[in-house]
Protein backbone atom coordinates (compact mmCIF):
# COMPACT_ATOMS: atom_id res chain seq x y z
CA UNK A 1 0.00 0.00 0.00
CA UNK A 2 1.34 3.90 -0.71
CA UNK A 3 0.41 6.76 -0.64
CA UNK A 4 -0.74 8.73 -3.88
CA UNK A 5 -1.98 12.21 -2.37
CA UNK A 6 -3.55 14.06 0.28
CA UNK A 7 -6.41 16.09 -0.28
CA UNK A 8 -7.59 19.17 2.15
CA UNK A 9 -11.01 21.22 2.47
CA UNK A 10 -11.43 23.89 4.20
CA UNK A 11 -15.10 23.83 6.25
CA UNK A 12 -17.03 25.48 8.76
CA UNK A 13 -19.74 24.74 11.08
CA UNK A 14 -21.61 26.76 12.91
CA UNK A 15 -21.83 27.06 16.69
CA UNK A 16 -24.58 26.75 18.65
CA UNK A 17 -24.85 30.31 19.34
CA UNK A 18 -26.22 29.86 23.33
CA UNK A 19 -22.83 27.79 23.93
CA UNK A 20 -20.36 29.64 22.53
CA UNK A 21 -17.37 29.73 25.03
CA UNK A 22 -16.15 33.12 26.27
CA UNK A 23 -12.58 33.11 28.40
CA UNK A 24 -9.25 35.03 28.25
CA UNK A 25 -8.51 34.16 25.22
CA UNK A 26 -11.09 35.92 23.90
CA UNK A 27 -14.89 34.58 22.65
CA UNK A 28 -14.82 31.31 20.09
CA UNK A 29 -17.66 31.74 18.08
CA UNK A 30 -16.27 30.67 14.98
CA UNK A 31 -14.79 27.48 14.35
CA UNK A 32 -12.92 26.86 11.38
CA UNK A 33 -11.74 23.66 10.16
CA UNK A 34 -9.69 21.68 7.55
CA UNK A 35 -10.58 18.33 6.53
CA UNK A 36 -7.57 16.04 5.17
CA UNK A 37 -7.68 13.28 3.36
CA UNK A 38 -4.92 10.59 2.84
CA UNK A 39 -5.62 8.84 -0.30
CA UNK A 40 -3.75 5.10 -0.92
CA UNK A 41 -3.64 3.15 -4.39
CA UNK A 42 -5.53 0.34 -2.62
CA UNK A 43 -8.38 2.93 -2.51
CA UNK A 44 -8.48 2.93 1.33
CA UNK A 45 -8.75 6.52 2.31
CA UNK A 46 -7.38 8.06 6.20
CA UNK A 47 -9.00 10.95 7.54
CA UNK A 48 -7.93 13.60 9.47
CA UNK A 49 -8.87 17.44 11.35
CA UNK A 50 -7.16 20.55 11.75
CA UNK A 51 -9.00 22.66 13.91
CA UNK A 52 -8.07 26.11 12.76
CA UNK A 53 -8.00 28.58 16.01
CA UNK A 54 -5.29 31.19 15.49
CA UNK A 55 -5.89 32.85 18.75
CA UNK A 56 -5.40 29.67 20.02
CA UNK A 57 -2.98 27.59 18.24
CA UNK A 58 -1.18 29.84 15.86
CA UNK A 59 -2.64 27.68 13.01
CA UNK A 60 -5.84 28.91 9.99
CA UNK A 61 -7.17 26.84 7.22
CA UNK A 62 -4.48 28.66 4.74
CA UNK A 63 -1.30 27.75 6.71
CA UNK A 64 -2.77 24.36 7.23
CA UNK A 65 -3.49 23.52 3.91
CA UNK A 66 0.14 25.34 2.82
CA UNK A 67 2.51 23.23 4.89
CA UNK A 68 0.89 19.86 3.75
CA UNK A 69 1.28 20.32 0.27
CA UNK A 70 4.57 21.85 0.32
CA UNK A 71 6.08 20.03 2.71
CA UNK A 72 4.51 17.74 4.23
CA UNK A 73 2.78 15.39 0.91
CA UNK A 74 6.38 15.47 -1.02
CA UNK A 75 7.80 13.46 2.12
CA UNK A 76 4.65 11.11 2.16
CA UNK A 77 3.91 10.49 -1.21
CA UNK A 78 4.88 6.89 -2.40
CA UNK A 79 5.19 5.65 1.08
CA UNK A 80 3.74 2.96 3.20
CA UNK A 81 0.91 4.57 5.03
CA UNK A 82 0.86 1.52 7.89
CA UNK A 83 4.52 3.04 9.13
CA UNK A 84 2.92 5.48 11.07
CA UNK A 85 5.44 6.10 13.54
CA UNK A 86 8.26 6.35 10.93
CA UNK A 87 5.98 9.20 8.79
CA UNK A 88 5.36 10.80 12.05
CA UNK A 89 8.95 10.87 12.33
CA UNK A 90 8.90 12.98 9.41
CA UNK A 91 6.35 15.33 10.13
CA UNK A 92 8.05 16.38 12.88
CA UNK A 93 11.57 16.99 10.91
CA UNK A 94 9.36 18.48 7.89
CA UNK A 95 8.22 21.94 10.27
CA UNK A 96 8.71 22.93 13.17
CA UNK A 97 5.21 23.66 15.57
CA UNK A 98 1.89 23.26 13.84
CA UNK A 99 0.83 20.45 15.93
CA UNK A 100 -3.03 20.60 15.38
CA UNK A 101 -2.00 20.57 11.60
CA UNK A 102 0.85 17.70 12.05
CA UNK A 103 -2.11 15.45 14.69
CA UNK A 104 -4.57 15.54 11.23
CA UNK A 105 -1.91 13.71 9.34
CA UNK A 106 -1.01 11.13 12.07
CA UNK A 107 -4.61 10.59 12.67
CA UNK A 108 -5.32 9.98 9.15
CA UNK A 109 -2.46 7.39 9.05
CA UNK A 110 -4.08 5.49 12.27
CA UNK A 111 -7.52 5.27 10.30
CA UNK A 112 -5.83 3.53 7.50
CA UNK A 113 -3.93 1.53 9.42
CA UNK A 114 -7.14 0.42 11.12
CA UNK A 115 -9.09 -0.10 8.23
CA UNK A 116 -6.79 -2.29 6.48
CA UNK A 117 -6.22 -4.24 9.69
CA UNK A 118 -10.29 -4.35 10.04
CA UNK A 119 -9.34 -3.34 13.78
CA UNK A 120 -10.66 0.52 15.60
CA UNK A 121 -8.06 2.48 16.44
CA UNK A 122 -8.18 1.81 20.13
CA UNK A 123 -7.52 -1.90 19.60
CA UNK A 124 -3.84 -0.91 17.54
CA UNK A 125 -3.45 1.49 20.69
CA UNK A 126 -2.91 -2.02 23.09
CA UNK A 127 -6.87 -2.09 23.29
CA UNK A 128 -9.30 -0.67 25.66
CA UNK A 129 -8.77 -0.09 29.81
CA UNK A 130 -11.93 1.26 30.20
CA UNK A 131 -15.80 1.09 28.17
CA UNK A 132 -16.39 4.56 28.55
CA UNK A 133 -15.03 8.08 28.41
CA UNK A 134 -16.43 10.35 31.46
CA UNK A 135 -17.04 13.71 30.27
CA UNK A 136 -17.60 17.53 32.12
CA UNK A 137 -19.12 20.52 30.61
CA UNK A 138 -17.32 23.65 29.76
CA UNK A 139 -19.43 27.38 31.06
CA UNK A 140 -18.48 30.23 29.25
CA UNK A 141 -17.21 33.15 30.91
CA UNK A 142 -19.92 35.18 30.55
CA UNK A 143 -22.39 36.90 32.90
CA UNK A 144 -23.23 34.97 36.27
CA UNK A 145 -26.90 34.48 35.38
CA UNK A 146 -26.52 33.35 32.46
CA UNK A 147 -23.49 31.48 33.55
CA UNK A 148 -26.16 29.50 36.70
CA UNK A 149 -28.48 28.98 33.29
CA UNK A 150 -26.34 27.23 30.93
CA UNK A 151 -25.16 25.21 34.37
CA UNK A 152 -28.78 24.32 35.19
CA UNK A 153 -29.22 22.98 31.75
CA UNK A 154 -26.12 21.60 31.58
CA UNK A 155 -27.07 19.20 34.25
CA UNK A 156 -30.59 18.31 33.13
CA UNK A 157 -28.86 16.82 30.32
CA UNK A 158 -27.09 14.76 32.35
CA UNK A 159 -23.82 16.09 33.32
CA UNK A 160 -22.44 16.17 36.38
CA UNK A 161 -18.96 17.20 36.17
CA UNK A 162 -18.44 21.15 34.79
CA UNK A 163 -15.80 24.11 34.73
CA UNK A 164 -16.46 27.27 34.68
CA UNK A 165 -14.28 29.76 32.27
CA UNK A 166 -12.50 32.53 34.02
CA UNK A 167 -9.62 35.17 33.68
CA UNK A 168 -12.18 37.62 32.88
CA UNK A 169 -14.56 40.33 34.31
CA UNK A 170 -16.51 38.88 37.31
CA UNK A 171 -14.63 35.35 38.40
CA UNK A 172 -15.94 34.85 41.30
CA UNK A 173 -19.91 35.75 41.31
CA UNK A 174 -20.21 33.97 38.20
CA UNK A 175 -18.44 30.71 40.11
CA UNK A 176 -20.65 31.22 43.04
CA UNK A 177 -23.48 31.38 40.58
CA UNK A 178 -22.75 28.18 39.29
CA UNK A 179 -22.33 26.56 42.30
CA UNK A 180 -26.06 28.01 43.89
CA UNK A 181 -28.14 26.98 40.82
CA UNK A 182 -26.87 23.36 40.47
CA UNK A 183 -25.16 20.63 42.77
CA UNK A 184 -21.95 20.65 41.21
CA UNK A 185 -18.81 21.26 42.57
CA UNK A 186 -17.20 23.04 39.09
CA UNK A 187 -13.55 23.31 38.27
CA UNK A 188 -12.01 27.01 37.24
CA UNK A 189 -10.28 26.91 33.89
CA UNK A 190 -8.51 30.70 33.24
CA UNK A 191 -6.64 29.64 30.03
CA UNK A 192 -3.61 31.66 31.57
CA UNK A 193 -5.12 34.73 31.82
CA UNK A 194 -4.32 35.47 35.60
CA UNK A 195 -0.94 35.88 36.57
CA UNK A 196 0.35 34.37 39.96
CA UNK A 197 -0.89 36.84 42.48
CA UNK A 198 -3.92 37.27 41.26
CA UNK A 199 -4.41 33.06 40.45
CA UNK A 200 -3.89 32.70 44.08
CA UNK A 201 -6.09 35.18 45.32
CA UNK A 202 -8.68 34.18 43.27
CA UNK A 203 -8.68 30.55 44.21
CA UNK A 204 -9.04 31.64 47.73
CA UNK A 205 -11.83 33.28 47.24
CA UNK A 206 -13.51 30.32 45.40
CA UNK A 207 -13.68 27.61 48.08
CA UNK A 208 -16.40 25.70 46.32
CA UNK A 209 -14.40 24.96 43.08
CA UNK A 210 -12.65 20.97 42.22
CA UNK A 211 -9.13 22.28 40.43
CA UNK A 212 -7.78 25.06 38.70
CA UNK A 213 -6.71 24.50 34.96
CA UNK A 214 -4.13 26.75 33.14
CA UNK A 215 -4.02 29.69 36.06
CA UNK A 216 -0.92 31.34 34.50
CA UNK A 217 0.30 32.09 31.23
CA UNK A 218 2.58 29.03 29.74
CA UNK A 219 6.45 29.51 29.58
CA UNK A 220 7.56 29.28 32.56
CA UNK A 221 6.59 26.27 34.99
CA UNK A 222 7.65 27.47 38.07
CA UNK A 223 5.64 30.21 37.83
CA UNK A 224 2.37 27.68 37.71
CA UNK A 225 4.72 25.97 40.27
CA UNK A 226 3.65 28.94 42.43
CA UNK A 227 0.29 28.52 42.32
CA UNK A 228 0.19 25.13 42.74
CA UNK A 229 1.89 25.65 46.28
CA UNK A 230 -0.16 28.05 47.50
CA UNK A 231 -3.94 26.68 46.53
CA UNK A 232 -5.63 24.07 47.76
CA UNK A 233 -7.11 22.11 44.96
CA UNK A 234 -5.33 20.12 41.88
CA UNK A 235 -4.00 22.29 39.28
CA UNK A 236 -4.38 21.57 35.68
CA UNK A 237 -1.58 21.79 33.02
CA UNK A 238 -3.46 22.76 29.50
CA UNK A 239 -1.79 25.48 27.54
CA UNK A 240 1.37 24.47 29.09
CA UNK A 241 1.75 21.48 27.48
CA UNK A 242 2.34 20.30 24.19
CA UNK A 243 5.66 18.14 24.19
CA UNK A 244 6.83 15.32 26.25
CA UNK A 245 9.36 17.52 26.61
CA UNK A 246 6.89 20.13 28.14
CA UNK A 247 5.75 16.89 30.49
CA UNK A 248 9.15 16.39 31.89
CA UNK A 249 9.57 20.15 32.86
CA UNK A 250 5.69 20.41 34.30
CA UNK A 251 6.95 17.52 36.40
CA UNK A 252 10.50 18.54 37.22
CA UNK A 253 9.23 21.97 38.52
CA UNK A 254 6.22 20.30 40.36
CA UNK A 255 3.75 22.92 38.71
CA UNK A 256 1.18 20.41 38.15
CA UNK A 257 -0.68 17.95 39.52
CA UNK A 258 -3.08 16.93 36.60
CA UNK A 259 -2.02 17.12 32.58
CA UNK A 260 -4.82 18.56 29.81
CA UNK A 261 -3.53 16.25 26.92
CA UNK A 262 -4.53 16.93 23.23
CA UNK A 263 -4.33 14.59 20.01
CA UNK A 264 -4.51 18.13 18.33
CA UNK A 265 -2.05 19.41 20.43
CA UNK A 266 0.42 17.38 21.13
CA UNK A 267 0.92 16.34 17.38
CA UNK A 268 -0.84 13.28 17.09
CA UNK A 269 -2.21 10.22 18.85
CA UNK A 270 1.44 9.30 19.30
CA UNK A 271 2.62 11.99 20.82
CA UNK A 272 -0.45 12.51 23.33
CA UNK A 273 0.45 8.82 24.71
CA UNK A 274 4.22 9.60 25.18
CA UNK A 275 2.71 12.52 27.51
CA UNK A 276 0.20 9.94 29.42
CA UNK A 277 2.69 7.48 29.74
CA UNK A 278 5.35 10.07 31.07
CA UNK A 279 2.23 11.24 33.38
CA UNK A 280 1.49 7.93 34.37
CA UNK A 281 5.05 7.12 35.78
CA UNK A 282 5.17 10.44 37.55
CA UNK A 283 1.40 9.66 39.42
CA UNK A 284 -0.19 12.20 37.35
CA UNK A 285 -3.67 11.64 36.42
CA UNK A 286 -4.60 13.36 32.81
CA UNK A 287 -8.30 14.33 31.36
CA UNK A 288 -8.20 15.04 27.42
CA UNK A 289 -9.06 18.59 26.68
CA UNK A 290 -10.63 20.58 23.55
CA UNK A 291 -10.67 23.14 21.02
CA UNK A 292 -14.24 22.51 20.29
CA UNK A 293 -13.14 19.44 17.73
CA UNK A 294 -15.63 17.98 15.31
CA UNK A 295 -15.75 14.65 14.49
CA UNK A 296 -12.89 13.32 12.98
CA UNK A 297 -10.72 14.39 15.96
CA UNK A 298 -13.27 13.67 18.68
CA UNK A 299 -13.22 10.18 17.32
CA UNK A 300 -9.41 9.83 17.43
CA UNK A 301 -9.72 11.71 21.05
CA UNK A 302 -11.85 8.73 21.97
CA UNK A 303 -9.48 6.21 20.86
CA UNK A 304 -7.07 7.70 22.87
CA UNK A 305 -9.23 7.93 25.92
CA UNK A 306 -10.63 4.57 26.07
CA UNK A 307 -6.87 3.37 25.63
CA UNK A 308 -4.68 4.98 27.48
CA UNK A 309 -4.48 4.08 31.78
CA UNK A 310 -3.51 7.84 32.90
CA UNK A 311 -6.94 9.43 31.71
CA UNK A 312 -9.05 8.92 34.19
CA UNK A 313 -10.33 12.66 34.41
CA UNK A 314 -13.46 13.65 33.16
CA UNK A 315 -12.80 14.82 29.59
CA UNK A 316 -13.83 17.47 27.48
CA UNK A 317 -15.72 15.86 24.51
CA UNK A 318 -18.42 17.58 23.96
CA UNK A 319 -19.44 18.02 20.17
CA UNK A 320 -23.15 17.29 19.82
CA UNK A 321 -23.57 20.20 22.46
CA UNK A 322 -21.83 23.08 20.87
CA UNK A 323 -22.41 22.10 17.36
CA UNK A 324 -25.65 22.64 15.05
CA UNK A 325 -24.39 19.71 12.77
CA UNK A 326 -21.48 17.06 11.62
CA UNK A 327 -19.94 16.42 8.80
CA UNK A 328 -20.12 12.68 9.65
CA UNK A 329 -22.35 10.24 8.12
CA UNK A 330 -23.21 8.85 11.35
CA UNK A 331 -23.45 10.77 14.70
CA UNK A 332 -20.63 9.71 18.13
CA UNK A 333 -22.08 8.19 20.92
CA UNK A 334 -21.47 11.32 22.63
CA UNK A 335 -24.03 11.99 25.74
CA UNK A 336 -23.81 13.98 28.70
CA UNK A 337 -21.49 12.86 31.17
CA UNK A 338 -20.06 9.95 29.40
CA UNK A 339 -18.83 9.28 25.58
CA UNK A 340 -17.82 5.86 23.91
CA UNK A 341 -15.35 5.44 21.19
CA UNK A 342 -16.55 4.10 17.75
CA UNK A 343 -16.27 -0.18 17.16
CA UNK A 344 -15.72 0.07 13.28
CA UNK A 345 -12.38 -0.05 11.69
CA UNK A 346 -9.70 2.92 11.68
CA UNK A 347 -11.55 6.48 13.25
CA UNK A 348 -15.01 4.54 12.97
CA UNK A 349 -15.89 7.60 11.13
CA UNK A 350 -17.21 8.57 7.95
CA UNK A 351 -17.77 11.81 6.01
CA UNK A 352 -21.23 12.94 4.54
CA UNK A 353 -20.15 14.64 0.96
CA UNK A 354 -22.83 16.19 0.91
CA UNK A 355 -22.71 17.93 4.58
CA UNK A 356 -19.17 19.11 3.57
CA UNK A 357 -19.75 20.38 0.42
CA UNK A 358 -22.43 22.31 1.98
CA UNK A 359 -20.03 23.75 4.70
CA UNK A 360 -17.14 24.20 2.19
CA UNK A 361 -15.57 27.66 2.57
CA UNK A 362 -13.36 29.81 0.61
CA UNK A 363 -9.99 30.26 2.47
Amino acid sequence: MRIVRIETIPVRVPLNPRRMIRGSRGVHDVSPFLLVKVHTNEGITGLGEVSCTPRWSGEDQVTAAHLVHTYFEPLWVGEDPRNVEALSRRLRLGAAGNFFTKAALEMALWDILGKASALPVYRLLGGAVRESVPTKFSISGVAPEEAAEIAKWAYLQGFREMKVKVGTEGDVRRVEAVCRAVAVKPGVDANGGWDVPTAIARVAEMPGIAFVEQPVAPGDPDRMAEVKRAVRVPVVADESLYTPQDALALISARAAGVFSIYVGKSGGIGNARQIAAIAEAAGIPCTIGSNLEMGIASAAMLHLAVSTPAVTWACDILLPFFYEDDVLTEPLDIRAGVAFAPEKPGLGVELDEEKVARYRVDR
